[in-house]
């Protein structure tokens, strides 16, 4: 009887002891980051933010795109606006995505968008589908 309570009680600590060693194995794959964003002035805390996690993270560091949408999606028409984002961005590995919904609601010229921004056809939709791949998401 002793023994079939001991045997109990060190099957069970085996359990939970294997299962502990599981939860803290590191994820060794990288981290991606999406942020979906409405206003193109906010693109500088987040390629700031970017970078510092690009710093940190080193190698672990993977994709980081930023999803333009809304009805300000006319800034990134604006040279003034966005080209100083688009040289930041490009250094921090941070790639810019337009939203081509919002560019046809908001009857934005698409051939005025920069050749260095993305454009994908929905931008929530996209943002989605990255998330379902695991990447960290910030909606601004």
């Amino acid at each position: 009887m002793k023994t079939y309570i001991f045997s109990s009680i060190f099957l069970m600590l085996t359990l939970f002891s294997t299962t502990n060693i599981k939860a803290q194995q590191m994820n060794t794959e990288k981290n991606n980051y999406v942020v979906l964003t409405k206003k193109v002035a906010q693109l500088q805390p987040i390629i700031l933010t970017a970078e510092a996690l690009k710093e940190e993270e080193g190698d672990n560091f993977g994709d980081f795109q930023v999803i333009i949408c809304g009805k300000e999606i006319g800034d990134i028409t604006d040279t003034e606006k966005i080209n100083k984002f688009i040289d930041k961005a490009k250094k921090a590995g941070v790639q810019l995505v337009a939203c081509g919904f919002s560019l046809n609601k908001f009857n934005v010229d698409k051939t005025k968008v920069p050749k260095e921004m993305k454009t994908v056809e929905n931008g929530i939709l996209y943002n989605f589908q990255l998330q379902k791949k695991g990447y960290k998401n910030l909606s601004l």
